[in-house]
């Protein structure tokens, strides 16, 4: 055992001094550098992009489903009448939280001669209070004035490109028109702004006015209707062990969509996207794999004298392998511990490091209009961590074992007679 430890010191003593640059090898050495710097920064790469795929995924469905219902009820036909009763029951079926009737419609709001389009949601206080994602992102005024009759809260984006603030009058404009004397004209109504939210989505910060469930159904004239009811489940993943038994309770003359339905397109796109990226952003790290094997065959060729005098003096042909299979690994693991520390430490910082490049370019680097998120999210997933470094290691263990191989197998009279 001794022998064997004296032997795995020597291959690694040899291993490392052939890693090191003299004059006469220090292409040898370059190539191999950069090897080590592609990997690092193709396992970086790679860790940055993921994370932040996973972070803008877990954000938009968290938002998502923080302003909407895991599940929505919507009739076939006529209003929904008699919501309140279908609320009870709906929210007796196992694995249901709570359930929200709303009216929905599009409007055009209107103020300081700006137009914009606009979604208004009409619902109770308490169906708006019980949903954390916009009380908790009040930046002006308060809830206390959303029971009126006259009370809305709107996106602070939309407010701002309507130049309103807290106190101030917007007057919404319905699709629908009312019959005068004078022949129809559209339904307009002034409402006071009685708070501004922004929970970081530009859809709906820019969209999104909320309206007491009996002001909207006065504005849109349903009656004591709603055009749709929604619903929360206990884990918003398992929403098919609800559908069956809800359609029971719905009936034939209402449908239900969940939350994956309504956004399948979206999310689609951004898995497509995500795989994409994961596949072009590899060839990073097989690139600079390819550079190991061209490096190791360079030096190979560059020590041919050096290991006919190792194979003349004892040293057997695994001894080789193992000599340079650990040069050309050592490459593939210092870049690959370099790669994903630098590519924690950036995720953990993203967000500073996005605002500190946009601070010296003085350009918008992740534009809420196109992103959707006002912020650079990076959610670090550990198992696809453990993947990447994984396939890093392995890429950089298989670029090596053909030139240890061919070292090993080479003629030390050959290489002799020709030095």
């Amino acid at each position: 055992s001794k022998g064997f430890l004296m032997f795995g010191i020597f291959e690694r003593m040899v291993a490392m001094r052939y890693l090191r640059s003299r004059r006469q090898e220090g292409f040898i050495s370059v190539i191999a550098g950069f090897s080590l710097l592609g990997i690092g920064l193709g396992v970086a790469t790679l860790i940055i992009v993921m994370s932040v795929m996973n972070g803008f995924r877990a954000e938009l469905v968290g938002r998502i489903l923080g302003l909407n219902g895991h599940m929505s009820v919507y009739s076939k036909g006529a209003p929904i009448e008699g919501f309140d009763e279908l609320a009870v029951r709906i929210g007796e079926i196992p694995g249901v939280l709570t359930v929200t009737p709303q009216l929905e419609g599009q409007v055009m709001a209107m103020a300081n001669g700006i137009a914009s389009g606009a979604l208004v949601r009409g619902l109770r206080a308490s169906a708006l209070l019980s949903r954390q994602i916009v009380p908790d992102n009040i930046i002006a005024g308060s809830l206390e004035e959303f029971s009126g009759k006259s009370g809305v809260i709107m996106g602070a984006r939309l407010a701002r490109r309507l130049r309103v603030g807290v106190g101030d009058k917007i007057t919404l404009i319905s699709p629908s028109t009312t019959t005068t004397v004078i022949g129809s004209v559209p339904r307009m109504r002034a409402f006071t702004v009685a708070a501004l939210f922004n929970v970081g989505m530009y859809e709906y910060d820019n969209t999104f006015i909320y309206m007491p469930l009996k002001a909207a159904q006065t504005f849109f004239k349903s009656g004591d209707a709603v055009n749709a009811v929604e619903v929360m489940v206990n884990d918003p993943q398992q929403v098919d062990e609800v559908r069956i038994p809800l359609r029971k309770v719905i009936g034939v003359d209402k449908y239900s969509l969940d939350w994956k339905q309504q956004n399948s397109s979206f999310f689609n796109a951004l898995e497509v996207e995500r795989n994409v990226m994961f596949l072009i952003l590899t060839l990073i790290i097989l690139v600079a794999a390819f550079n190991i094997i061209s490096s190791m065959i360079m030096l190979v060729k560059d020590k041919g004298r050096d290991i006919a005098i190792l194979r003349t003096m004892g040293a057997s042909k695994g001894m080789v392998m193992r000599i340079f299979f650990m040069s050309g690994a050592s490459i593939g693991v210092i870049g690959t511990i370099g790669g994903t520390i630098l590519g924690l430490v950036f995720c953990d910082n993203i967000e500073s490091i996005r605002q500190a490049l946009q601070s010296l370019t003085g350009t918008e680097l992740f534009s809420a209009e196109i992103y959707f998120l006002s912020k650079l999210p990076a959610e670090v997933d550990a198992l696809e961590v453990i993947t990447v470094v994984s396939m890093a290691l392995f890429l950089s263990f298989a670029a090596t074992i053909y030139p240890a191989w061919r070292a090993s197998r080479l003629d030390p009279v050959e290489a002799l007679r020709y030095e």
